[in-house]
C-alpha cells in the first residue's frame, strides 16, 4: 500500500509513517484539530529504491567519514542524483495521486513534509533534517515526494545520523501530505519550559504561514503562560517586519513586508492564547512528555500541524544558559544540531545569544552596533564597553578567559566566545549567528530578537538574604562601574578588585591626552565618579581599587596612543606601578581622586598597587600617597602579588607598611611558568595549580600571617574549587571571585571550613 491516512495511524506505526506521521496520527486519534492528510509510507520509499535497483549504490555512496567535509558533500550529491534521476514506478505514482484526489478533489493546496523513521524520538530530534514544501498542487506532488526522499541524504542529515549512531541503510523516510491551512497567524509552542521543564507554556507567534517562524526569517511575539493557572506571565511583542503567505495568483509561498500598522501589533488575542494553552495541555497529557508543537490559525480555528518531544530539557545547562532558539524562532536551551557549527573558540561568558554580526575593526565603527547585535572583533578594548552593553553577544579572534572581552562580558551578563582565531575575517556583516558562551561554538542561524527569558546571572542573585557564613571573606571582582549593582546583589563581602583602567580607557584617550584636552580636574572626576558608583553600591563593605595597570598596546589604540613606546612584549613592559612611578605627575591625579573620595566619606575604599616587585616599589608609592594628602597609617592600602619577585619579597613589603597582599594568579602563573596565557601554542601549559605557583602562594600567606598582613586572591583561579580548598587550608583572609561564581565560592569555602573544624575535634 503506497499510502496510509492520518486517521488510521498512531505511535505504533513509526516504522511505516515516520516520526512526524506517527505524531500527526496520534494527534488526530486524540481528537485534536489536525488538517486532514495521508502519508506516503516508508515502505513505499524502500520499494522505490529496491525496485529500481539503486539501493546498494545509494548506501555505498553515503558510507563516508562524516568529518571529511569534501567526502560528505560528494556523498550527498551522488545520493541526490540517484534518487531524483530515477523514474518512479507507475504504480507508486498512481497511488500517491489517487490519495491526493480523494483529499481535495484534485484542486487542494497541500504541504509535503518529510517524516523519517528515526525522527522526533524522545532522545534525538531530527527536526529540520529533511525537506518541507508548502502550497503544492497535483502537478508537482510526485516530484516533491521524491525531493523529500532525496533530503534523507543531505550533508547535515548524513552527518547527524553518523553522530547519533543510526545506520543509513536502516533509516527509511515517509512523506506526510496534508491539506494546507492558509494561516492568518502561526507559530510554535513549547508545552513546558524547554530548559527547566517547569510547567510554563511558551508560545511564539507571527503573521501568515509558520514557515517564517520555522525558518527564522521573522522575530515572533513571545508569550509565557503558566500551564497550571493559564495566567499570562510575560508578553514580548516583536517588530515583525516580514510574513509568508500563499500568492493568490501562482499558489507559491512568498515573503512580503508586514503592513506598518501590524508590525508591532500583538498577534494573538487572549482567547487564542487560552485555546493554545488548552491544546498544549492536551498534547502533553496525551504523550506524557513535554512537546514542541507547530500550530496555525485560520478563520478563528486553531490547527495542530506537528508535535515532537522536547529533547533538550535533560541536557539543559541550567540557569546560566540564556534562552535560545534552534534557528526557527523557538526558544530552547541550546541550538539544535541542524545549525551548522561555523567555528569554535573559548566559551568565556555563559549564555546563548544570536543576532546579526557587526564586524568592528576600528573604534569609529562602534556606532553601527545596535541593540541585539553580535560584536565581532579582533579583540575588545575598554572604549568598546558602551557598545558591548548594547550587544547581545561578543565574539573575538584573540584572547582567553582572562581577556578584556571575557571579563567585561561576564560582568555585563553578555554571552561571549573568545579566541576563535578568524571570526572577524570569516563572518560577514549582517550574517546571523548563534553563539554559545558555555560551549564556545558559533553556529549559523537565528534566534528571535527579544529580551532573554533568563538572565545569565539570575543564579548569582540571592533567593533570600541568608548567605553562607564563613570566616574567610568572599568578595567579588568588578571591572567596570556599570557592573556594580550586579556585583552587589551577589551578597559578596566586598569588592576584591575594581580596575581603574577601564574608567580611564573608556574615554578613548590616554591619560596624558585626556588631561591635555580636558584638564586635570575633569580627569580626576572621571576616576572619582567611577569608584563612587561602586563604593555606593557596597557601602560599608570594602571596595579594593587597583591603580592604573594598562599595557602600552592597549594605550596605543586610543587618541594619544601614537606617543606610546613600542614594546616587543607589553605584558613585561611599561605598566603597573612601574609606569605610575615613572610618571608621578599623572599618577598624582589618580591619588588625588582617592583623597577626594576619602574626604567625601568613602572610608570603604582601599588602594591597591599593581605589579610591584619589592619594598622599593612600595616605599616610593607610599611617599606619593603622602604627598597627595592620603595618610597611609589611616587608610587601607596594599599590593598585588603578581610576580615571583613580589612573592619572595613580601616580608620586606610587610615591614614597609602594607595592610594587605592580593594574588593576581593570572600574571603570577604567567610569570612563574613563562607561559603567555593568550598564546594558543602554549596555553595548555597555563596552570594556576602548578606546584611552583602554589608554593609561592602558600609561603606568601604564611609570611603575611606572621606580620599581620591580610591576604586575598583576585585572579580567576580564585573561583576554582581546588584553589579554594588550598587557600582556605593555608589561611587566606579573603577570596574574590567573578560575579557569576560568588555563590559557588561561598558554599565551597563553607564546606572547607566545616571540614577543618571537624578535623580539629576528631
Amino acid at each position: 500500500m503506497a499510502v496510509l491516512w492520518l486517521d488510521e495511524v498512531g505511535s505504533d506505526d513509526l516504522a511505516a509513517v515516520g516520526g512526524k506521521g506517527a505524531s500527526l496520527g496520534e494527534l488526530t486519534g486524540a481528537g485534536l484539530p489536525v488538517p486532514p492528510g495521508f502519508v506516503v509510507t516508508a515502505g513505499t520509499y524502500r520499494s522505490f529504491i529496491e525496485e529500481t535497483g539503486i539501493d546498494e549504490e545509494l548506501f555505498a555512496a553515503v558510507d563516508v567519514d562524516s568529518d571529511d567535509s569534501k567526502a560528505l558533500a560528494e556523498a550527498s550529491k551522488r545520493a541526490e542524483e540517484l534518487i531524483l534521476g530515477t523514474e518512479i514506478p507507475e504504480d507508486i505514482r498512481e497511488g500517491i495521486l489517487a490519495a491526493y484526489d480523494d483529499l481535495g478533489d484534485g484542486e487542494a493546496f497541500v504541504a509535503v513534509r518529510s517524516s523519517a523513521t528515526a525522527e522526533d524520538l524522545p532522545d534525538a530530534s531530527f527536526a529540520g533534517q529533511q525537506e518541507t514544501f508548502l502550497n503544492i498542487t497535483r502537478e508537482d506532488l510526485v516530484q516533491r515526494v521524491k525531493e523529500c526522499w532525496a533530503s534523507l541524504f543531505t550533508q547535515r542529515a548524513i552527518y547527524y545520523r553518523e553522530e547519533q549512531g543510526f545506520d543509513h541503510d536502516i533509516v527509511d523516510i515517509a512523506v506526510v501530505v496534508q491539506r494546507m491551512v492558509d494561516a492568518e497567524k502561526s507559530g510554535v509552542m513549547f508545552t513546558s519550559h524547554p530548559s527547566t521543564g517547569n510547567p510554563e507554556i511558551i508560545i511564539e507567534a507571527a503573521w501568515g504561514l509558520g514557515e517564517a517562524v520555522v525558518s527564522g526569517s521573522v522575530s515572533p511575539d513571545n508569550y509565557v503562560v503558566d500551564r497550571e493557572t493559564a495566567a499570562i506571565d510575560e508578553v514580548t511583542i516583536a517588530d515583525k517586519k516580514t510574513m509568508m503567505e500563499k500568492d493568490p495568483e501562482t499558489g507559491e509561498t512568498i515573503e512580503r513586508a508586514v503592513a506598518e500598522e501590524k508590525r508591532n501589533e500583538q498577534v494573538l488575542s487572549g482567547s487564542e492564547i487560552e485555546r493554545l494553552v488548552e491544546l498544549g495541555r492536551q498534547v502533553e497529557d496525551h504523550y506524557g512528555t513535554p512537546q514542541d508543537v507547530e500550530w496555525a490559525i485560520f478563520e478563528g480555528e486553531v490547527y495542530m500541524l506537528q508535535s515532537r518531544p522536547i529533547t533538550t530539557i535533560s541536557e539543559s545547562s541550567g540557569s546560566q544558559a540564556a534562552s535560545a532558539t534552534d534557528g526557527s524562532g523557538v526558544q530552547e536551551a541550546q541550538p539544535k544540531n541542524d545549525n551548522e557549527v561555523l567555528m569554535k573558540g573559548l566559551g568565556a561568558s555563559p549564555g546563548i545569544a544570536s543576532g546579526p554580526v557587526r564586524i568592528v575593526g576600528k573604534l569609529d565603527e562602534l556606532d553601527k552596533v545596535g541593540e541585539g547585535d553580535i560584536i565581532v572583533t579582533e579583540m575588545t578594548t575598554p572604549d568598546m564597553v558602551p557598545a558591548m552593553k548594547r550587544a547581545a553577544g561578543i565574539i573575538t579572534d584573540e584572547g582567553g578567559m582572562t581577556s578584556h572581552a571575557a571579563i567585561v562580558s561576564r560582568e555585563l551578563g553578555v554571552p561571549a566566545v573568545v579566541g576563535t582565531g578568524s571570526a572577524s575575517r570569516e563572518l560577514e556583516d549582517g550574517q546571523v549567528v548563534t553563539l554559545d558562551g558555555d560551549k564556545g561554538t558559533i553556529r549559523e542561524g537565528e534566534v528571535a530578537s527579544q529580551e532573554e527569558e533568563t538572565d545569565p546571572l539570575d543564579d548569582v542573585r540571592p533567593q533570600n538574604p541568608v548567605k553562607p557564613m564563613t570566616a574567610t571573606e568572599v568578595k567579588v571582582n568588578v571591572s567596570i562601574p556599570e557592573a556594580a549593582h550586579r556585583a552587589a546583589v551577589t551578597g559578596a563581602d566586598g569588592v576584591g578588585l575594581l580596575r581603574v583602567e577601564h574608567m580611564i580607557l573608556s574615554t578613548n584617550m590616554t591619560p596624558e591626552r585626556y588631561i591635555r584636552d580636558h584638564g586635570a580636574d575633569e580627569y580626576i572626576e572621571e576616576i572619582v565618579d567611577g569608584i563612587q558608583t561602586v563604593a555606593d553600591e557596597f557601602y560599608p563593605r570594602p571596595v579594593r581599587v587597583r591603580t592604573l595597570d594598562a599595557p602600552t598596546d592597549e594605550f596605543r589604540q586610543l587618541q594619544g596612543g601614537e606617543d606610546e613606546p613600542k614594546e616587543h612584549n607589553p605584558m613585561l613592559g611599561y605598566r603597573g606601578i612601574r609606569r605610575s612611578l615613572d610618571t608621578p605627575d599623572v599618577f598624582a591625579h589618580e591619588l588625588e581622586a582617592f583623597r577626594r573620595l576619602f574626604d567625601m566619606g568613602y572610608d570603604n575604599v582601599e588602594i591597591m598597587f599593581p605589579l610591584v616587585n619589592d619594598a622599593e616599589d612600595v616605599l616610593q608609592a607610599r611617599n606619593l600617597l603622602e604627598e597627595a594628602g592620603v595618610d597611609p597609617e589611616k587608610r587601607s592600602w596594599g599590593v598585588m602579588i603578581e610576580t615571583p619577585a613580589s612573592a619572595l619579597c613580601v616580608e620586606e613589603m610587610a615591614e614597609a607598611g602594607i595592610d594587605f597582599a592580593s594574588f593576581g594568579t593570572n600574571d603570577l602563573t604567567q610569570y612563574t611558568l613563562a607561559v603567555d596565557r593568550n598564546n594558543g601554542n602554549v596555553a595548555d601549559r597555563f596552570d594556576e595549580l602548578h606546584p611552583g605557583v602554589l608554593k609561592l602562594i602558600g609561603e606568601t600567606i604564611e609570611t603575611c600571617r606572621e606580620h599581620g598582613v591580610n591576604t586575598s586572591i583576585c585572579g580567576q583561579a580564585g573561583s576554582k574549587p581546588k584553589m579554594i580548598r588550598y587557600l582556605v587550608n593555608e589561611g587566606v583572609s579573603s577570596i574574590s571571585a567573578n560575579i557569576d561564581a560568588v555563590r559557588d565560592v561561598q558554599h565551597e569555602v563553607k564546606r572547607v571550613e566545616q571540614q577543618l573544624l571537624l578535623d580539629s575535634v576528631r
